[in-house]
């Protein structure tokens, strides 16, 4: 299946499943994750009119976004995987949007980041809803320390992340993250990937990272 036709099919999902969901199309974003996979298998989806792309790490996405960018400018870029503290500049430079906000140490980094560079992008807070700490997130009782001092620091927080333990049933976690962000008053929930998207746009996901499904698998 090529490019376009498989772009279409996960679009197709999601519209039924907002419907379902009875919200709006518009309410859902696409996050087409195209790390590990090389500029020539990116630039199809591109010239199928998908816009917003995923990358995990900040060398491999710089190394391959310039030059699309150069012929498609209105594509955006968002970092999905951890960030180190020493990358925050590299990041904010490159970057329209970062999921993986997660500690005071990295929130330091970027403020000064966002400074340096002249702009704050948009953030999600990653929140360990499955209790792993090898996953990275803040745990959900550091959560609203975390969120105070970001707004202190000017730091822009539009949503939370979370990536549920795989294996499990993800609905609960999803559920979790989608009062988490209810009780702060945030409107953002950046949740659910090939396998379970559907489930997190019924449980309010309003960006969906979406890799496999459109890529097929990495090597």
């Amino acid at each position: 299946m090529n490019a376009a036709l498989r772009l279409s099919e996960i679009h197709d999902r999601i519209a039924h499943a907002v419907t379902l969901a009875r919200r709006e199309p518009a309410e859902v974003t696409l996050v087409a994750v195209s790390k590990t996979h090389p500029a020539e298998a990116i630039a199809p989806l591109l010239e199928a009119g998908q816009r917003v792309f995923g990358e995990n790490r900040v060398q491999e996405a710089a190394a391959k976004w310039p030059a699309l960018r150069e012929r498609w400018p209105d594509a955006q870029l968002h970092l999905v995987g951890q960030l180190q503290s020493n990358k925050a500049e590299d990041a904010a430079r490159l970057f329209d949007c970062i999921h993986s906000l997660d500690r005071p140490s990295l929130l330091t980094a970027l403020a000064r980041a966002f400074d340096r560079v002249g702009r704050r992008v948009p953030c999600f807070m990653q929140v360990d809803a499955g209790e792993e700490p090898q996953k990275g997130g803040c745990a959900v009782k550091d959560l609203p320390a975390l969120l105070s001092e970001a707004r202190a620091a000017d730091v822009p927080v539009i949503g939370l992340m979370c990536v549920p333990p795989s294996g499990i049933e993800p609905a609960p976690f999803f559920a979790l993250l989608d009062k988490l962000a209810r009780d702060h008053g945030l409107d953002g929930r950046s949740m659910g990937m090939s396998g379970d998207f559907e489930t997190a746009i019924m449980l309010g996901a309003t960006h969906v990272r979406v890799g496999t499904a459109l890529f097929g698998t990495r090597d």
